[in-house]
């Protein structure tokens, strides 16, 4: 059974000797194999690759694309390894261990508080043949499991801190401490993992020191059976969406790199027949809110149809406000890749997204949407090309039909995540075969 953990302050974690990297695979003893069959079976359960999945998010506590990544990989993997999910937070589900920061943490910097879960992540990772961790939140404690038990450890990197400088609004100084971890863990990780081809090169960009073979790409992906065409219109009814009128929709935290902002200035600019939703929340800092505020306030009085959804709404209503939008608008500034750029495609709808990071890797510039170039240096025209876009889909719904349905299927067939898991159960291989 599973256990919420903490690290009490007279805990001390045990270090056992260090190990090989084991192999990829384990052989049965030919004295054993005429065993019963439910014998066989769980041996081979208990002789699976023992992997450690590090993550801050982790259903039901999902808010970005790197926990909805960690959920759909865990899910896939099961069937290849024997998966063990660390996470931020208490959880006693099978499979899941949960982990808070110690007590005496309680009011320190935030930056501060997640080292003090990556400990107690650390001291939990004992008898795991390899450890993953997913961003800058749990780096550290994969990279101290690596140390500490001689295992490989696989970076995921789903965002660079280097190329987020406005995180230092959210996290002051502990944007130093979270920019020390992520690079201290992906310089050392035995594979790092890059979910697009123009994610890869800002790695090795950032991180000049890091040996350009143990970058692999391996894009993120899309459950199609979950994400598709949903034919009600129940949830657009309740939030007060008109069915009859075309809407374009954002879905997304309300923080510098989803460029919120960007989107709420360029709506003045399109067509006032057309509806604006915005399921936008969790704002990065109390200054970031009084401005998306602020905005949104100011267009609220220049036209009508503005909605925003503060709250996190469940996937089944997001999957159907993605369905019935004319448009998805993803305004980002950066963006490795965009989950949620193939969510929109899976449910059928065209895009309309900034040329940034992996986007174009994902959108079809002319074939499932339209991409905005974006210059830092130059916002009102980038806000000038979304609103163009915006209209031009918008007042054209056979175009926009057509990149809708080469969304889905380019989703169904680029990005399914069971490649994904196949694909990073390899990489697993490949690095215990090598130990």
């Amino acid at each position: 059974m599973t256990t919420h953990r903490t690290w009490p302050n007279s805990e001390q974690p045990h270090r056992p000797p260090p190990r090989r990297h084991g192999p990829a695979t384990r052989t049965i003893d030919p004295a054993r194999r005429g065993e019963g069959k439910e014998h066989t079976a769980r041996r081979r359960r208990e002789d699976r690759v023992k992997v450690a999945l590090l993550t801050r998010e982790y259903p039901p506590d999902v808010y970005g694309g790197a926990g909805v990544h960690v959920e759909f990989l865990a899910r896939e993997l099961r069937a290849l390894a024997d998966v063990e999910v660390h996470r931020f937070g208490a959880d006693s589900r099978p499979g899941v261990v949960g982990h808070s920061a110690p007590g005496f943490l309680d009011g320190a910097n935030d930056a501060l508080r997640t080292f003090g879960t990556d400990l107690s992540m650390a001291a939990a990772l004992q008898g795991r043949d390899l450890v993953h961790s997913h961003t800058w939140y749990a780096n550290l404690a994969g990279h101290l499991g690596k140390l500490l038990y001689g295992v490989p450890h696989v970076v995921t990197a789903h965002s660079l801190e280097p190329l987020r400088p406005w995180k230092a609004e959210q996290l002051g100084g502990g944007y130093a401490l979270s920019s020390w971890a992520e690079r201290t863990a992906v310089e050392a990780a035995d594979a790092v993992i890059a979910v697009s081809d123009g994610m890869r090169a800002d790695i090795l960009a950032c991180y000049p020191a890091l040996d350009p073979a143990r970058v692999h790409v391996i894009r993120n992906g899309i459950d199609t059976a979950t994400y598709r065409p949903d034919p009600r219109t129940d949830v657009l009814e309740r939030i007060g969406v008109d069915p009859a009128r075309p809407y374009v929709l954002f879905v997304g935290r309300i923080t510098r790199q989803k460029g919120v902002p960007h989107l709420l200035r360029a709506a003045r600019g399109i067509d006032p027949s057309v509806q604006l939703v915005l399921c936008a929340g969790a704002p990065d800092t109390p200054a970031l809110d009084r401005e998306f505020r602020a905005l949104f306030d100011e267009l609220q009085a220049v036209r009508d149809g503005v909605h925003w959804i503060p709250a996190m709404l469940p996937r089944s209503a997001v999957v159907q406000l993605l369905t019935h939008a004319s448009v998805f608008v993803c305004p980002s500034v950066y963006e490795p890749l965009g989950i949620v750029n193939l969510e929109a495609m899976a449910c059928g709808t065209a895009v309309v997204a900034s040329a940034v990071g992996g986007i174009p890797e994902v959108v079809q510039d002319g074939v499932t949407g339209l991409l905005v170039p974006y210059d830092e240096e130059r916002p009102a025209e980038f806000e000038a090309g979304l609103a163009a876009a915006i209209d031009r889909l918008t007042g054209d719904k056979a175009t926009a039909d057509a990149m809708g349905a080469a969304g889905r299927e380019r989703a169904a067939g680029d990005f399914g995540w069971n490649t994904v898991a196949a694909r990073t159960a390899e990489l697993y291989a490949a690095l215990l075969g090598a130990g």
